[in-house]
């Protein structure tokens, strides 16, 4: 229906890239068939992309929309004319067909087109003059912004989108969320971004074990629908359930008693008949706690007139800004704005070309690039890069957590270099979890992981203790992550204090006024007002856990002690030397007991600690 906009949804590997091929007629279903109405235009965008020749990105676009095709047979048409004598019997059909063309070609905006591809290309983050230069100078990411360019100045019946945003900043996200909201035909595209699904969305199709369920409901009422639906079926089981046994009972019951013979049966055929209603087995998932943050000074990170350039290229410069204890900041700007950068140069990854960064007082930091050569060294296995954290984690509990991570068996020995993208992240991740910091610079930490475990990540993040810096182009987790945002355009910093909506909101009232950027100083006043209500309330909460951090410390030397005591009594008891002495054997036995009954206590009194300091809010 012409309209729509369909999200596919579901787990990876489920088959939504998959579906999407064999609609766009890339691959073969083993069986049924798709139908389309005649001359129905598809457009497809897949997350791999093939060469997009040497030409220009405007002959590019030209080329895809069907403008240069036309004008060529246009301009052939027009010269085969201009030859022809008037009355000549070629000529009416010569018109004819020209009329035609230039219908065609009017029809796909052939007269204004440029102009249109100039306004999408500003859209997706391209500059004046970028339309000239050959595609192929471009990389990876911009090439596929050319590929989608190209899709949409098509404007096709259908367009097939196989996640469109994967390599588009925030900015550009937002420019494609306005075009997709007019668009008129029918969109069916997969995201893992959130807030894209909850925006561009009418309904959702949720690809599950080789079906889709189709939810007649954008993104957000599908979730609710969704669990509401998992609620239901739980209850359906547990009726059913109790149905199978109540009937297997009378079957058991009466099974050998004439009488009953007619009604045993009945029951059986029904237990036949049923359909067994079952859960569906949740996939493995990362469940993951970062560990308490060590507290830093309240200063954590301070620039001052910090500038990088690049020979005679100037990313930014005369950047001041400073980061306190506790806080969230999320970076954003447009691709090559100079985020990435700027966390290189707070990280230490390399120098400034001007000015200076300072930590603060016990500042802790761990990086995570989008680089994964710069975070894990491709030589070793992953059970190698694993071990080479900093933690005191035994060997049994490292492996374990590296399951969680969905690290299990022989996928221990695999050497870093052959993992995938997403691989690489998790392991990065790993890594980052075992680190002792209290800051975290973090560059699109999430960007190969599957929706699920990105979920799951972010919720850990929100409940970091220490201060965090990111850079990520998921708008939802910055809405609820940020509670400060800095913006690098056009070489300058500019700081917002609030959430990513708030951002939004505020830089397009500045833009509008014709301003440069960033908030009033009473805006900043209130901000540092906040700020300090949180650092005093951040403090309130660091002296109530640490009040029972310091009960829990010498409880679990206790209990380890004991526990090693337990352990060696346990050994001795297996000697056969020891057992041939049993005035020992008694008191040895005794001695178990005793701390066998002081770790039940300490146990208990370990849970009630950590509970209750759990609960410190």
């Amino acid at each position: 229906m012409n309209g729509s906009r369909t999200g596919l949804v579901g787990e990876n590997g489920a088959g939504k890239t998959t579906l999407l091929r064999v609609l766009a007629g890339t691959s073969e279903p083993d069986s049924g068939t798709i139908e389309y109405d005649r001359g129905t235009d598809i457009g497809y965008l897949p997350q791999d992309l093939a060469e997009l020749g040497s030409g220009s990105v405007m002959q590019f676009l030209s080329d895809s929309a069907g403008i240069s095709s036309i004008r060529q047979r246009l301009s052939e048409t027009e010269g085969k004319i201009s030859q022809m004598r008037e009355g000549a019997l070629e000529l009416k059909p010569a018109l004819a067909l020209h009329e035609k063309l230039e219908r065609d070609f009017s029809h796909r905006g052939g007269y204004a087109f440029e102009a249109a591809a100039q306004k999408v290309l500003r859209g997706l983050g391209f500059v004046p003059g970028d339309s000239e230069r050959p595609c192929g100078e471009f990389s990876g990411g911009w090439k596929f912004r050319i590929a989608l360019a190209a899709i949409l100045l098509r404007v096709p019946d259908v367009l097939l989108l196989d996640e469109p945003t994967n390599n588009l900043d925030t900015e550009s996200m937002e420019w494609l969320e306005g075009w997709l909201s007019d668009y008129r035909g029918i969109i069916i595209f997969v995201s893992h971004d959130r807030r894209f699904l909850g925006g561009i969305s009418t309904e959702i199709a949720d690809l599950a074990r080789g079906e889709i369920t189709h939810y007649s409901m954008g993104y957000e009422r599908y979730l609710v629908e969704k669990e509401a639906a998992a609620e239901r079926l739980e209850r359906t089981i547990e009726d059913q359930k109790e149905r199978i046994e109540h009937l297997e009972r009378f079957v058991e019951r009466f099974r050998y008693k004439a009488s009953k013979a007619s009604q045993v049966q009945s029951r059986i055929k029904q237990l036949e008949k049923m359909e067994i209603y079952e859960r569906e087995e949740p996939g493995k998932s990362v469940k993951i706690k970062f560990p308490e943050a060590p507290r830093s000074g309240y200063e954590v990170i301070r620039t001052r007139d910090l500038a990088q350039r690049y020979g005679s290229n100037e990313i930014f410069s005369g950047v001041n800004v400073e980061i306190h204890r506790g806080e969230r900041v999320a970076l954003v700007g447009v691709n090559g704005a100079g985020k990435s950068t700027f966390l290189r140069l707070i990280s230490g990854v390399e120098p400034p070309s001007e000015g200076d960064v300072k930590l603060g007082h016990n500042v802790k930091l761990a990086y995570f690039s989008q680089e994964s050569a710069q975070n894990l060294d491709y030589s070793h296995t992953v059970w190698e890069e694993a071990s080479r954290t900093g933690s005191t984690m035994t060997e049994a509990a490292r492996r374990n957590l590296l399951g969680a991570f969905l690290f299990s068996g022989d996928d221990i020995k695999k050497p870093v270099r052959v993992l995938s993208g997403g691989e690489k992240s998790r392991l990065s991740l790993f890594k980052l979890l075992l680190s002792d910091s209290n800051l975290l610079i973090l560059d699109e930490p999430t960007n190969h992981l599957d929706m699920k475990t990105r979920g799951i990540f972010q919720d850990a993040l929100l409940q970091y203790g220490g201060s965090l810096l990111v850079i990520s182009h998921d708008r939802f987790f910055l809405d609820k992550f940020a509670e400060r945002v800095l913006e690098i355009r056009d070489g300058r910093l500019y700081d917002y204090p609030g959430n990513y909506s708030w951002f939004i909101e505020r830089r397009a009232q500045t833009l509008f006024a014709g301003t440069s950027g960033g908030v009033a100083d009473t805006e900043r006043e209130s901000f540092r007002e906040r700020r300090r209500q949180k650092a005093s309330e951040r403090n309130r909460l660091y002296r109530m856990k640490k009040a029972f951090a310091d009960k829990i410390k010498p409880l679990e030397a206790e209990i380890t002690r004991n526990e090693a005591r337990r352990a060696e009594i346990d050994d001795l008891l297996c000697n056969p030397e020891t057992l041939s002495v049993s005035a020992s054997v008694q008191k040895l036995m005794l001695e178990r007991k005793e701390i066998e009954k002081l770790l039940t206590s300490n146990y208990k009194i370990w849970e009630e600690l950590s509970a209750a300091m759990e609960d410190v809010k």
